[in-house]
């Protein structure tokens, strides 16, 4: 039976219910997202942010979403979760957030819109509704700090096929080692893992969720590796340098990444030095991610161990981030989060050490925070002896 990216209708009743549920507590009569990953957790619908604003609105009694008429039979293939309110064009005679008013009616109480809207938008709501008060609401951005069982398990799904594009990878440059034909470069490397990754959903599931960044990642070696976010490039990767595959993929709008460090050909001494250092501090990362531990501790003890090593020069960034609908989205794994962290969040863990004139060293996973302890979705592996392609 092939796997189903899309998330049913009584689902999303569910989240309306539990948002019409916090609304109440916190005095919002309306409530107003127009980010691409609220729209998406919200409604199911998936589209490529323009300028042109998409807006979901949400009453006690009624679920709306906002959209230009150039989306109007994306929304409907889609079979959002929410009526549809079209608009003909941005900025339009007839702008977007007056074509929303008609259809709300006169609100004369408060219009939450979420924190991160574009300052330019809120002046246009006040204008829309114009007998509201307009304040920000962080009510859904909480909500999606603990996922619900049919969001684990997309992610899952998302951080399995994360791992294949590790292999993917390994093995197109595995077979040019072998064969001393002419290495594929970075660009070259990472064009065969996204196909692999797309070629798995449609093979593998039904009615697939594309949304932006649906596969991709970073593939970055030799002394470029010292980048944390070195962009591929048209270098071949040569024996003896370290090499850094950076993956992932949103199944269904949820991500999942897996990323692992690799030596080509015999490490050398010092490689082995800071994969070791790099792998062991992971690790202790990792094993912060439980819940009841806030993100400060878990990002704390893995930077102290890299630090007490002798090697804090070369740290330079946090344990981890948390994933849902976005690939980076709080909570954050760093010294200054003092989130608490609960069962149903799940966070990257990877801290990381970059040396110039030699390469980074960084492993990545996507972990489940449970009251047991870390559950990593993200299973490739990651010895020393198990990282070396030979």
């Amino acid at each position: 039976m092939s796997f189903s990216q899309r998330l049913s209708a009584d689902y999303y009743a569910s989240v309306h219910r539990d948002i019409r549920a916090r609304m109440a507590e916190t005095g919002i009569d309306v409530l107003l997202l127009d980010s691409n990953d609220d729209v998406i957790y919200t409604t199911g619908f998936s589209h490529y942010t323009t300028e042109r604003p998409v807006v979901f609105a949400l009453t006690q009694t009624d679920a709306f979403l906002l959209v230009p008429e150039l989306e109007r039979h994306h929304a409907l293939e889609q079979k959002v979760a929410a009526e549809l309110v079209v608009y003909f064009e941005f900025p339009g005679r007839d702008r977007p957030f007056s074509v929303l008013a008609r259809t709300l009616g006169n609100i004369t109480g408060v219009i939450g819109h979420s924190p991160g809207i574009s300052f330019g938008r809120v002046p246009q709501i006040a204008a829309a509704f114009p007998n509201a008060r307009v304040q920000p609401s962080g009510i859904v951005g909480h909500m999606r700090l603990t996922k619900r069982p049919e969001e684990l398990v997309l992610q899952r799904e998302a951080a399995r096929i994360s791992d294949s594009m590790v292999s993917a990878g390994v093995a197109l440059i595995g077979e040019a080692l072998r064969t001393g034909s002419l290495m594929p470069t970075e660009i070259e490397i990472e064009s065969h893992i996204i196909r692999h990754a797309l070629d798995t959903m449609y093979r593998e599931h039904d009615d697939i969720m594309l949304v932006q960044g649906t596969a991709g990642g970073l593939v970055y070696s030799g002394e470029r590796s010292a980048f944390p976010h070195g962009m591929p490039s048209g270098h071949r990767p040569q024996r003896g340098e370290s090499m850094i595959l950076s993956l992932g993929c949103r199944v269904g709008g949820r991500a999942a990444e897996s990323e692992r460090t690799f030596i080509l050909g015999e490490p050398s001494k010092e490689q082995e030095k800071f994969y070791n250092i790099a792998q062991e501090a992971q690790a202790i990362g990792t094993a912060g991610l439980i819940a009841g531990a806030t993100c400060a501790s878990a990002d704390d003890r893995a930077l102290a161990f890299i630090r007490d090593a002798g090697m804090g020069q070369y740290c330079l960034h946090r344990v981890g981030h948390g994933m849902g609908v976005m690939f980076h989205e709080p909570p954050w794994v760093e010294g200054g989060d003092d989130t608490i962290l609960l069962s149903g969040m799940v966070c990257s863990s990877e801290p990381a050490l970059y040396v110039p004139g030699l390469g980074g060293f960084r492993l990545a996973d996507t972990v489940l925070v449970t009251d047991a302890g870390p559950d990593s979705m993200t299973k490739f592996p990651r010895k020393l002896e198990e990282i070396v392609i030979a």
